[in-house]
């Protein structure tokens, strides 16, 4: 039996297909994945980004286990908090991803209110008793040395604090090459396709440990 993996998008909502239990099983463990484009399949071909390639790896590896894609291009960590309790409501995870603050940085937003929304989608989904993933960014060097240090560290300091998951640099072994431009999409800010294995294998060791 399968169910459905959907990620709402900046003009329709996207479904695909995931792995579920079939009938008479225990009920699927799910993870809710809340992010900006970088998880929204933004510029590329539906079903090929990197919460898909998640899924169809747990077809495989935990086929009890489900995921939910609420990530939307465009938004910030002051979306993902405001929409995060009803989606929790909706889904009960077992682990949120939460793969936001890259859109706060490209808008020079105030970093302290970046990290309270952050703080706030923590303690949310420990309410609910769910574990989480922070998934961290780094923000390029024209942003300012200071600037650009607080925004690596708010992730690491968060991940501490709440004993959480994390992960470093989400586009590690990506932004960071020399040939990174190949990468990404004609914007320089969104992975092309072939970049979104790379991105599940940054990932995937955190959700790992969590399952």
């Amino acid at each position: 039996m399968e169910g459905e993996i959907w990620s709402t998008g900046p003009h329709r909502r996207v479904q695909t297909k995931s792995a579920v239990p079939p009938p008479g099983s225990a009920p699927a463990a799910t993870i809710l994945v809340v992010g900006d484009s970088l998880s929204a399949e933004y510029g590329i071909p539906r079903g090929t980004g990197w919460v898909s390639l998640l899924a169809m790896k747990l077809r495989t590896e935990r086929p009890d286990v489900r995921v939910v894609n609420a990530s939307i291009s465009g938004d910030t960590t002051a979306g993902g908090r405001s929409r995060l309790p009803a989606a929790l409501a909706q889904v009960r995870p077992v682990l949120v991803v939460i793969e936001l603050g890259g859109n706060d940085a490209l808008r020079g937003l105030d970093l302290n209110s970046s990290q309270q929304n952050l703080e706030a989608m923590i303690e949310a989904s420990r309410a609910v008793n769910a574990r989480v993933v922070l998934v961290g960014m780094q923000v390029p060097p024209n942003y300012g040395p200071d600037y650009s240090a607080k925004f690596s560290a708010m992730f690491a300091n968060l991940a501490k604090k709440y004993r959480t998951g994390l992960v470093p640099f989400f586009l590690q072994g990506i932004a960071d090459r020399p040939d990174a431009a190949q990468l990404f999409q004609p914007d320089r800010i969104h992975p092309r396709e072939e970049a979104h294995p790379r991105m599940l294998a940054n990932v995937w060791p955190e959700i790992k440990k969590q399952l």
